[in-house]
C-alpha cells in the first residue's frame, strides 16, 4: 500500500488534526512542506487548483478538506478508529460544529496578540480568500467578541467532559476530539499564557488536550515536492464507478465541472468522475504528474457545471 503523503505546513491546525490522526493509527507517513499562503506551485499540478492546506496524497489520488482525509485514513487503516461505536455521524457533526465555531474566532484571539509578526501577505490573502480580516487592529477591535464567541464553544466542551469521560464520545478518542482540539491548540501555541488569561481552559479541557496531544504523529519522514509528484505520475489513480442517476447535482461523469466551497469563492475544475453521498471526485491533468484524481467531501461542497461557475463568479 502506498504511504499517505501530507502536504502541509507545521502551524496549520487544521494539517495537526491530520497529523493527530496519523498518530492515532501509528502511521509512517511523508510530510511535504508547503508555503503558509499562496501561490504554492508545487501543488497546484496535483489538486487542480485547490488553495488549502492541507491535503492528502496516496499515489495519484488527492484529498481535501480534513473531513474526507479522516475518512480515507480510516477506510485504508481501519484500526484504531476514529469512529468508535458506530458514532461516525455524530463525530462528523461534533466535528462540523467544532471547525465552523471556534476556529476563526479562536485564530483572531491569537492574532490580537501575536498580530504584529504576520506577514501582511497572509493577511491580505485571507482577506481574499475566507472575507475575515486577521489584521493586529482588527483582531483586537473584536477581541472582546471572539472571547464570547469561544469562550461559549468551551463551556460546551467542559460540560461533555464534566462527567469524567476521557474523550468527547466516551472511552476513546475520535475524529471529534480532533476537531476540538486544533483550534484551541492554535491558539494556546501561539498566545501562550495570554490564552490561558483570556479564555475559561476549565481543568476538565486541559488534562482532555493533553490526552489528545498524547496521540502522537506517528512517525514522519521528509519528502520533496518533486518527489512527491514523481509518485504521482508513476501511479494510477483508484478506479471508481459514475455518477448515481438520482444524483441531486443532475450531472454524469464526464461531465465538466467546477467544484465550489460553501465557505470560499474558489472553483476547482476537472472532469467529473464520481459523485456519492460521501464524495465528488474529479480528473484534472497537467504535465508534471499527468493524470491525477482529486476528491471532494460531499458536505461543504458541491459540483456544477463549468459554465455556470463562470457565469456566477461574473456576476459576482
Amino acid at each position: 500500500m502506498d504511504q499517505p503523503i501530507l502536504h502541509h505546513y507545521d502551524l496549520s491546525p487544521f494539517g495537526e488534526k491530520v497529523r493527530l490522526a496519523f498518530g492515532h493509527k501509528g502511521l509512517a507517513w511523508r510530510s511535504v512542506e508547503t508555503p503558509i499562503w499562496p501561490p504554492r506551485p508545487d501543488t497546484v499540478p496535483l489538486t487542480a487548483g485547490y488553495r488549502r492546506s492541507p491535503v492528502l496524497q496516496i499515489g495519484a489520488d488527492v484529498y481535501c478538506d480534513t473531513l474526507l482525509i479522516l475518512r480515507e485514513l480510516e477506510r485504508r487503516y481501519p484500526e484504531p478508529t476514529l469512529y468508535p461505536g458506530g458514532q461516525a455521524g455524530l463525530a462528523a457533526v461534533l466535528s462540523w460544529w467544532a471547525d465552523t465555531t471556534t476556529f476563526i474566532a479562536a485564530a483572531s484571539i491569537a492574532t490580537s496578540i501575536i498580530g504584529d509578526g504576520v506577514p501582511p501577505e497572509f493577511i491580505e490573502d485571507r482577506i481574499a480568500f475566507m472575507r475575515h480580516d486577521f489584521s493586529k487592529a482588527a483582531s483586537l477591535r473584536d477581541l472582546g467578541l471572539n472571547r464570547q464567541r469561544v469562550a461559549a464553544q468551551m463551556t460546551h466542551l467542559a460540560n461533555m467532559l464534566r462527567d469524567g469521560r476521557p474523550f468527547l464520545l466516551g472511552d476513546a478518542v475520535s475524529a471529534a476530539d480532533l476537531s476540538a482540539y486544533h483550534p484551541l491548540w492554535f491558539v494556546r501555541t501561539h498566545a501562550g499564557a495570554e490564552a490561558d488569561r483570556l479564555l475559561p481552559f476549565d481543568p476538565a479541557i486541559l488534562a482532555w488536550m493533553e490526552r489528545v496531544a498524547a496521540l502522537g504523529h506517528g512517525t514522519r519522514s521528509p519528502l520533496g515536492a518533486d518527489e512527491a509528484l514523481a509518485i504521482a505520475r508513476a501511479a494510477e489513480p483508484v478506479v471508481l464507478e459514475g455518477v448515481d442517476l438520482d444524483d441531486p447535482s443532475g450531472l454524469k461523469a464526464g461531465d465538466a465541472v467546477a467544484i465550489r466551497s460553501d465557505d470560499a469563492n474558489d472553483p476547482i475544475h476537472g472532469i467529473l468522475v464520481t459523485a456519492d453521498r460521501d464524495e465528488i471526485v474529479i480528473r484534472h491533468e497537467s504535465e508534471r504528474v499527468g493524470l491525477a484524481h482529486v476528491h471532494f467531501p460531499r458536505f461543504g461542497y458541491s459540483a456544477v457545471p463549468r459554465e455556470a461557475a463562470s457565469s456566477q463568479a461574473e456576476a459576482a
